[in-house]
């Protein structure tokens, strides 16, 4: 396959030197200026693209024929280009004429097919060789996945048309720069005029100005773009997070979100913003530089070019690599933030359990396995290095040869080599960025990829609906509800529960752990969706009612509360607006909280550390329950809500939840003063419902509720006394 192709441009590279060859014997009598040369070349080489691209359909087989048009489109078009190209640029020698030197016929050939193989890289077809599948269709996914990326970009179009605009006007400029460099050295090596020096430094200090305004423009351009880019996208994400089920948090680390949320977003912009700023400014100074180069020495040219391809297939090996050794550094990193995260969050169960060791140890294989890749990668960066040195070091010598020749031989000036040099140097790293740029945009498309599907994700529950009522009674039910928690599909937490909490009472659920009382909370709260039966309020499906209203009407408080980093009043207050401070105290007062927090000396506003570290777990319990007296809630769930409060402080909360009238209040507990007064007793064991009653009811039958009665009750009952 690649020999026929190889003989199919062959042939054709053939067939297009027997055209210059008939151009050159028919047009020895011809003497026009450059326009009419310009104009009577491009109409040559129309006349040529159409002979050669029928000649293409013959000699090569039918998979290899539109990569071979595509490069004698290049073939045939370029020489017409860059004579137009010289006809826009000032200062460049115009000796071009549609009889050229053979040296630009071969230098025309080695540019079409190294232009042509960086594009056939960049983006290959389905006519190439044959393919990996998988590696093609990954090439798609990165390509639609930088589209996506652009399209979020959109709202930024005018601050990245007007960065465009500045930097090709600073690429232009900054082109300029060294050919003037050569002007200056030309008139102080030879005869020194004072007028040409002056111009000289005149036209080299403006363009140096000007690069210099423009590229700062284009730079602040670039960031505002990129920063408006960041945000737009982790406040998209962040809002699409906070949709998201509760299993969805335990399935996925925090660790690892929080990187997507801040590195990968930054990958994102620069994938867009930084990346295609490089891009764009690398490959209008190469095209520039380009020109001047030829216009200076297409000798000098065609060495360079020998040199750029050399080192751009260096370039694309190594890239290959670097994104591989990116993917493993970012997933690293991802895992020793998680295990930092995890183990200084829980320091104090780590330090209960003498656990330290474990957790150091963990941490420093995670450590070790990061610094093997850094190492790996090291390697071959430095292997990338020396190869790529050893090409640069070996071609600047001959180029300084063939100058040196030039110049001896009068074709060539000391400050025409002196700018040539500048701008090979140029020319050089700029190649170098541009394939270093594309590999970078695919490695950063794929930080963006892991983005895309956050945002892309839709919870696993059904969507709340829009049922508002102005009146709710707030009375519960489950009707045979059966559920499994989805890391554990084949254990049922739930089988086929009936239970009712009747409006305005209080409901006690209580049983041995593992009961599936937590498991009904949970549904309760729309955390998880039953798999079989439904939970119903007023009657109704949970999830047909709005979600801040459901939120409004239920209030729940845990064992062991969440609380936010900042002070009392903010805990209490959390989430709501337009609330008084006689509303804040009010509610503290019920819960017992207003004396501790009266002794303070900032009062409310004391600080309660992060995640309420500064307070006892009692006093924490007391905050959470605060924050739901002031909402309100027509129903209230109190899950171990009081474990640790003092008998006293207990007592008064009890007090508080008698004097609510109307409102249903689900309790699981294991104290037995507080079980006693509940209205109703619901004993769950093993996922079901076993009995149902009041305290004395369930008592007179001495089923299971009597039974565990001391192993559930008079542990707490001893402590009390």
């Amino acid at each position: 396959m690649a020999r026929a192709s190889a003989r199919a441009h062959g042939a054709v590279l053939c067939c297009d030197l027997i055209l210059w060859l008939s151009l050159s014997t028919g047009l020895l009598w011809f003497e026009g200026t450059f326009t009419l040369d310009l104009i009577w070349l491009s109409c040559f080489r129309t006349v040529s693209w159409a002979v050669l691209d029928s000649v293409s359909s013959v000699v090569a087989d039918r998979s290899s024929v539109p990569v071979l048009r595509r490069w004698v489109a290049l073939l045939c078009f370029l020489p017409a280009a860059y004579g137009a190209v010289q006809t826009l640029v000032p200062g460049v020698q115009r000796g071009f004429t549609p009889v050229p030197d053979p040296g630009m016929v071969v230098l025309n050939a080695v540019l079409a097919t190294l232009v042509h193989l960086v594009w056939e890289m960049a983006f290959p077809s389905n006519g190439s060789a044959k393919r990996d599948v998988k590696k093609e269709r990954k090439d798609q996914e990165a390509k639609a996945l930088l589209v996506r990326v652009i399209h979020y970009s959109r709202p930024d179009i005018p601050h990245l048309a007007a960065a465009f605009l500045f930097l090709i006007l600073a690429a232009l400029f900054e082109s300029r720069i060294p050919y003037y460099v050569g002007k200056v050295i030309d008139v102080l090596s030879g005869k020194y005029m004072h007028g040409k020096f002056l111009w000289a430094i005149g036209f080299m200090s403006f363009y140096s100005f000007g690069s210099s305004v423009f590229t700062g423009l284009r730079g602040g351009m670039f960031m505002c773009s990129l920063s408006r880019l960041n945000k737009r996208i982790r406040h998209l994400l962040f809002q699409n997070l906070m949709k998201q089920e509760i299993n969805f948090f335990e399935e996925n680390k925090p660790g690892s979100l929080t990187s997507r949320l801040v590195s990968d977003t930054d990958k994102m912009g620069r994938s867009v913003a930084m990346n295609v700023n490089v891009l764009l400014r690398s490959l209008v100074k190469t095209c520039a530089m380009l020109v001047f180069m030829v216009g200076l020495s297409w000798q000098l040219t065609l060495l360079t070019c020998v040199e750029m391809p050399i080192l751009a297939l260096l370039q694309n090996y190594y890239n290959i690599f670097y994104q591989k050794t990116s993917r493993e550094l970012q997933d690293c990193k991802a895992e020793i933030e998680q295990l930092a995260s995890s183990a200084i969050g829980a320091v104090r169960t780590v330090r209960s359990f003498r656990a330290e060791a474990q957790e150091q140890k963990g941490y420093e294989e995670a450590l070790n396995k990061k610094l093997k890749v850094q190492i790996r990668k090291g390697m071959h960066s430095a292997v990338h290095l020396l190869l790529r040195r050893f090409v640069t070091v070996g071609l600047r010598v001959a180029m300084l040869l063939l100058g040196h020749h030039l110049i001896s031989s009068g074709q060539l000036s000391s400050g025409s080599l002196l700018a040539f040099v500048l701008y090979q140097k140029d020319m050089v790293t700029n190649m170098r960025q541009l394939v270093y740029v594309y590999g970078d945009i695919l490695n950063t498309v794929w930080s963006a990829e892991k983005v895309f599907q956050l945002l892309d994700r839709t919870p696993k529950v059904r969507e709340a609906g829009n049922l508002v009522p102005e009146k709710l009674k707030g009375e519960l039910a489950f009707k045979n509800v059966t559920f499994s928690y989805p890391s554990r599909p084949n254990e049922k937490a739930l089988k086929s529960v009936s239970l009712k909490l009747s409006e305005g009472k209080m409901t006690a659920l209580v049983g041995p752990s593992g009961g599936g009382k937590s498991s009904c909370i949970s549904l309760l709260q729309r955390f998880y969706e039953p798999q079989e039966g439904e939970v119903l309020l007023d009657g109704v499906s949970l999830h047909h009612y709005q979600h801040q209203y459901l939120r409004k009407q239920m209030a729940i408080v845990s064992q062991n509360p969440e609380l936010f980093s900042g002070s009392v009043r903010y805990n209490i207050e959390y989430g709501l607006h337009g609330y008084t401070m006689e509303n804040i105290v009010d509610a503290a007062k019920k819960a017992s909280i207003d004396d501790f927090v009266s002794r303070s000396k900032q009062g409310y506003d004391t600080d309660v550390g992060e995640g309420g570290k500064q307070l006892s777990s009692g006093q924490k319990q007391c905050v959470a329950l605060a924050r739901a007296f002031i909402r309100h809630p027509k129903i209230l769930i109190l899950d171990e809500a009081t474990s640790y409060l003092d008998a006293n402080t207990q007592h008064a909360v009890q007090e508080a939840l008698s004097g609510s009238s109307g409102q249903t209040v689900l309790v699981v507990a294991h104290r037995l003063q507080t079980i006693e007064k509940a209205d109703h007793i619901i004993f769950m064991e093993n996922g079901m419902v076993m009995e149902q009653g009041t305290h004395g009811q369930l008592m007179d039958r001495r089923g299971r509720y009597y039974q565990l009665k001391e192993k559930l009750f008079t542990q707490d009952s001893d402590q009390q006394n």
